[in-house]
C-alpha cells in the first residue's frame, strides 16, 4: 500500500481495499480508486432514473407504481410532483415532496424522472 493513500473524508491512513473499493475503518467511507477526489460534489449530486441532475423546486414524474408503506394507497406511474426538496436520506429516500391525494412522503430518485 502506498504512503500517499489516505481516506478523502477523514484523512485516516489505515485504509484497506475490498474488491474494487477502498474502505476507511474509522469513518466507514468507501470510494473507488479512480474517484476524482471531489467527494463532496460526487455525494451531493442527486440524479433521476435518466441521469439528469435534480435540484430543489424541480417538477418530477413518477416512473413506476409505488406502494405506500403501511397503507393500501399506490402512487401511480405518471404522477407529477411539483416543488420537490432534496434531502440526505440515509435509507435511499432522497426526495421529500407532497403528493396530492396522499400527502407528504419521501421518494427514491431512481423511481422518478425530471419533467
Amino acid at each position: 500500500m502506498s504512503d500517499e493513500l489516505k481516506c478523502p473524508q477523514c484523512g485516516c491512513e489505515h485504509i484497506y481495499q475490498d474488491g474494487g473499493l477502498w474502505v476507511c475503518p474509522e469513518c466507514a467511507h468507501e470510494w473507488n480508486e479512480f474517484s476524482t477526489g471531489n467527494t463532496e460534489a460526487e455525494t451531493n449530486e442527486i440524479r433521476d432514473a435518466n441521469g439528469n441532475v435534480l435540484a430543489d423546486g424541480d417538477t418530477i414524474t413518477v416512473t413506476k407504481d409505488l406502494k405506500v408503506k403501511g397503507s393500501s394507497l399506490v402512487v401511480k406511474s405518471g404522477t407529477k410532483v411539483k416543488n420537490i426538496k432534496l434531502v440526505d436520506g440515509t435509507d435511499g429516500h432522497n426526495i421529500a415532496c407532497k403528493i396530492s391525494g396522499i400527502g407528504a412522503m419521501n421518494l427514491k430518485s431512481e423511481f422518478v424522472k425530471k419533467s
